[in-house]
C-alpha cells in the first residue's frame, strides 16, 4: 500500500491544479441459502484509481484499473481536459476548497485480519445451519433464507494539498428471512445485522441461533396477530425505527447538496425543528459503540471524520458537508464525502446517524404511557425532500394503561419528520445502532448505520398489506 501511495503522490506532482487520487481495492464474497440449498455463492475483486481535479472552478474526473505510471498520467490529463471543458459551461463555479484537517498515515479498523483468515467454508456452514434452524423451528415455517455478505476495503487517498491516507476495513452482514403459513394465511419476517469488523462482531448482541429463533418466532406470531386500526397515535419507536427516521427522513434533508437543491431543511439553521429532548448526530465513530455498520475514520476526500451534531436540543445546528459544499457555506467539511467504488466520484453521504440517548428507562416510558403502541422491526419505506415519510414495521405491540398487551401483525407509520420529532416527550437511556445491514442509495450505494434510543412521539399508524 505504501508503494501505491508513493505512485499516486508522484502522479499528482504532474498536475498544475488541485488534484486528488484515490486507490480503492474491494474484495467481496457472498453466499445465500434457501431450503437447505446454496442458491448463490460469488466472489468479486475490483481495484483501480479515480483521479479528480479542480480547474477554473469546475471538477474533472477520470478513472483507470491500470496502475502503470503511464495510465495514471493519462487519467490525470483526461480529468484536466474534462474540467476545462466543464468550466466553460457551468454557471456556478467552485471558488476555493476550504482548509481542513486532512488525514495522513495509516488508519485501520480492527477485525480485518481475523475475518480474512477465517475460512469461507466455516462461514458457509454457519449460514447453512442458521437457515436450517429457522426453517425447522416450527411446522408452520414454509421457507427460510439466509444471506451472508462480506467485503474488504483497501484505500489510499492522496491530494495535492496534503492528504495521504492509507485505510483498511472489513464490513460484513447476515440476513435471515422466514415465511410462515397456516389456513391460507401467510406472514414473513426478517432479522439482520451488519458490522464493521470480524465475524464475532456480528453476534455481540444475539447469537446466530438466537437470530434464527427470533426470525421464525416473529413470522409465526404474525400469522395469528390481528391487523391494526389506523389513526394518529402515541408511538414508542424502537432504536431501529428511530434510526430509519433519522437516516431517511431527516438525514437526507440535511445533506448539503440536497439543501442547495431546496430540501425542507434549507434556511432552517438555528431554528427549532424538533422537541428540546432531541439531539441528533452523524459520526464516523460513535462513542461507546464498537464495530458500527457505518464506521469510518477517513472519508473519500481524505478528510478525517468527526461527529457532526445535526440537531442540538431541538435546534437545527449543522448540515452534512463534503469539501465543495463546505466552501459554499463557508464552514469546515464534516467528513461526509464518500464514493462506492474507485470509478465513482465522492458524494455527500451519511455514516452513522442517530438520536442521542436520554435519561428515562424504556420500562418507565411504557409505564407512563396510557395508550399507544411499541413499534419495532423496520420493514423499509420511503421519504422525500419535504421530510414526508412512510415506513413499515413488522412488529407492533399495544400499550394499555402502562402495560404491553396484544401484538399486531405489522403497521405503517407516516408523517412529516420534523413535525413528528416536535412531538417527542420521552427519550430512553437505552441506545442501539441497529441498521448496519442496510445500504443507502443515492446514485451509488453506501454502507451506513443508524439508530438511537426508544423515543415516544405521535404519528399516523395504519395497517400493512402483505
Amino acid at each position: 500500500m505504501k508503494s501505491i501511495s508513493e505512485l499516486l503522490e508522484k502522479t499528482l506532482t504532474n498536475s498544475p491544479y488541485w488534484a486528488e487520487a484515490r486507490y480503492h481495492r474491494r474484495n467481496s464474497q457472498s453466499v445465500s441459502v434457501q431450503k437447505g440449498l446454496v442458491k448463490q455463492a460469488k466472489s468479486n475483486l475490483t481495484s483501480g484509481v479515480g483521479i479528480r481535479v479542480l480547474v477554473n472552478g469546475a471538477w474533472g474526473f477520470s478513472s483507470t484499473s491500470d496502475l502503470t505510471p503511464q495510465s495514471l498520467e493519462k487519467a490525470l490529463k483526461l480529468a484536466i481536459d474534462c474540467a476545462k471543458s466543464l468550466s466553460q459551461l457551468k454557471k456556478t463555479l467552485v471558488k476555493k476548497l476550504p482548509e481542513t484537517n486532512l488525514a495522513r498515515g495509516e488508519f485501520k479498523i480492527e477485525g480485518y485480519e481475523s475475518l480474512k483468515e477465517m475460512p469461507f467454508e466455516q462461514k458457509l456452514q454457519a449460514v447453512l445451519k442458521a437457515e436450517e434452524l429457522t426453517r425447522k423451528n416450527s411446522k408452520l415455517i414454509q421457507s427460510a433464507t439466509c444471506l451472508y455478505n462480506e467485503f474488504f476495503e483497501d484505500k489510499v487517498i492522496v491530494t495535492t494539498d496534503g492528504a495521504n491516507a492509507i485505510s483498511k476495513l472489513a464490513r460484513n452482514e447476515i440476513k435471515l428471512g422466514a415465511i410462515a403459513s397456516k389456513d391460507g394465511e401467510m406472514a414473513e419476517s426478517h432479522e439482520s445485522v451488519g458490522k464493521t469488523g470480524s465475524w464475532n462482531c456480528l453476534f455481540s448482541r444475539s447469537s446466530l441461533n438466537e437470530m434464527a429463533d427470533n426470525a421464525a418466532k416473529l413470522a409465526v406470531d404474525r400469522l395469528s396477530a390481528p391487523r391494526i386500526p389506523g389513526g394518529n397515535a402515541t408511538l414508542i419507536l424502537s432504536p431501529a425505527m428511530v434510526g430509519l427516521l433519522s437516516h431517511e427522513a431527516i438525514g437526507h434533508t440535511v445533506e448539503a447538496d440536497f439543501v442547495l437543491s431546496g430540501s425542507v431543511a434549507q434556511g432552517k439553521l438555528g431554528t427549532q425543528v424538533a422537541s428540546p429532548l432531541v439531539t441528533m448526530s452523524d459520526s464516523g465513530t460513535v462513542s461507546g459503540v464498537q464495530y458500527s455498520g457505518g464506521e469510518l475514520l477517513v472519508d473519500d476526500e481524505g478528510v478525517l471524520t468527526k461527529k457532526t451534531t445535526i440537531i442540538k436540543n431541538g435546534i437545527l445546528n449543522s448540515y452534512l458537508h463534503n469539501r465543495e459544499s463546505a466552501a459554499i457555506f463557508e464552514v469546515e467539511p464534516t467528513g461526509n464525502g464518500r464514493a462506492w467504488l474507485y470509478y465513482d466520484e465522492p458524494l455527500i453521504r451519511m455514516r452513522n446517524t442517530y438520536i442521542e440517548p436520554g435519561n428515562q428507562s424504556l420500562d418507565e416510558i411504557i409505564a407512563f404511557t396510557k395508550e399507544g403502541y411499541l413499534v419495532d422491526c423496520p420493514l423499509g419505506g420511503q421519504a422525500d425532500a419535504t421530510g414526508e415519510f412512510m415506513f413499515g414495521a413488522q412488529k407492533v405491540t399495544k400499550i394499555e394503561n402502562g402495560k404491553l398487551t396484544k401484538m399486531y401483525r405489522g403497521a405503517t407509520i407516516s408523517g412529516q419528520a420534523f413535525e413528528v420529532l416536535s412531538t417527542v416527550d420521552a427519550v430512553s437511556k437505552e441506545f442501539l445502532l441497529d441498521l448496519g445491514s442496510g445500504y443507502c442509495g443515492k446514485g451509488q450505494p453506501a454502507k451506513v448505520d443508524a439508530g438511537g434510543p426508544y423515543v415516544r412521539c405521535r404519528a399516523t399508524i395504519g395497517g400493512v398489506q402483505e
